[in-house]
């Protein structure tokens, strides 16, 4: 049998999710925190079955937690949430799609997702609570620190070091070994160069 999962925002981001992780055949998902007011809606076939103020008691029934809110201007809330699950106890597994590639010389932190045809390279390393959204690719060495999201079609070069709570817009590229500060916003389409 399979654990359950509780998803953690039920928006647009979260049906990515859940897509993904009925692929991946791991986990079933549980449930769906999400504002009060859409308590019992559904969203692909599961149940919106708490809010915030309900997490206490659904992490006792279902420790196993993936933050499902998406993360376009700031970071902010899903760092909140995940720093609240983490003292709470939940556990935080990594998600990667079986049409993802990821080296087995990378390293994925818990709390992360790996999208449907992302490509995470040979001595990459993912920080927690990220997201490497579809076909995206980070190559051999970067370093994605924790809280970022690495968006639709961008690419991260090689040997790259993107900082805490980064969003890496869609179809963003940045030259191989340049340093991205925390908390940076890189718009869709841009060239990051800024050598370390």
């Amino acid at each position: 049998m399979k654990e359950k999962i509780l998803l953690i925002g039920g928006g647009g981001h979260c049906r990515s999710c859940i897509d993904v992780i009925e692929r991946e055949n791991r986990f079933e998902v549980a449930g769906i925190v999400d504002e009060p007011e859409k308590k019992n809606q559904v969203v692909l076939g599961y149940s919106v079955i708490g809010s915030d103020a309900d997490l206490p008691s659904l992490i006792k029934l279902f420790p196993h937690v993936l933050i499902t809110l998406g993360h376009i201007r700031s970071p902010r809330r899903r760092i909140e949430l995940f720093d609240e699950l983490e003292r709470m106890g939940a556990n935080f597994p990594t998600i990667k799609s079986p049409l993802a590639y990821v080296s087995p010389h990378a390293r994925i932190a818990g709390g992360s997702i790996i999208m449907h045809y992302a490509l995470v390279n040979a001595g990459a390393r993912v920080g927690k609570n990220c997201i490497v959204n579809s076909r995206a690719l980070v190559e051999h060495d970067a370093v994605i620190d924790d809280h970022c999201h690495v968006a639709t079609g961008a690419v991260v070069n090689g040997g790259v070091n993107m900082g805490r709570g980064t969003f890496y817009g869609s179809c963003a590229v940045s030259e191989e070994y340049t340093a991205i500060p925390p908390g940076s916003f890189i718009k869709a389409g841009s060239v990051f160069s800024k050598k370390r």
